[in-house]
């Protein structure tokens, strides 16, 4: 598992990354009310704000952690988006990208980077 200095985690197999947001993000956030997803198909550039999710507390956008094609969303969301709450880092995940520059995984942090910038 790869992360972002933005709070997203990616989770690759293959050329393909599964997208969501970190546990630190969601205890940030508090309960998730809505997840507004990407649409497939989309082609992204790393960086792009491309996911939205609000909370009681706030909105934030949620970035490409890499660039590419998008491929599947997490249809479950959109009637569930408490599941980003329960399980952030599994069940709660937002989007696959299928990855069109792999060397940009080069630039992620792994969890210690990751844990160590938010600790």
């Amino acid at each position: 598992m790869k992360f972002t200095a933005d709070h997203e985690w990616i989770r690759i197999e293959g050329d393909l990354a599964t997208v969501g947001i970190t546990t630190h993000a969601r205890d940030q956030l508090g309960d998730v009310v809505y997840v507004g997803l990407p649409e497939v198909g989309a082609t992204v550039a790393q960086g792009d704000a491309i996911s939205v999710v609000e909370s009681v507390k706030a909105a934030s956008d949620v970035y490409a952690p890499l660039s590419g094609e998008i491929v599947e969303i997490n249809e479950a969301l959109n009637g569930a988006p408490e599941q980003v709450s329960a399980d952030p880092q599994g069940e709660g995940w937002f989007f696959k990208i299928r990855l069109s520059e792999p060397a940009q995984l080069e630039a992620l942090l792994d969890e210690a980077a990751y844990q160590a910038s938010v600790g």
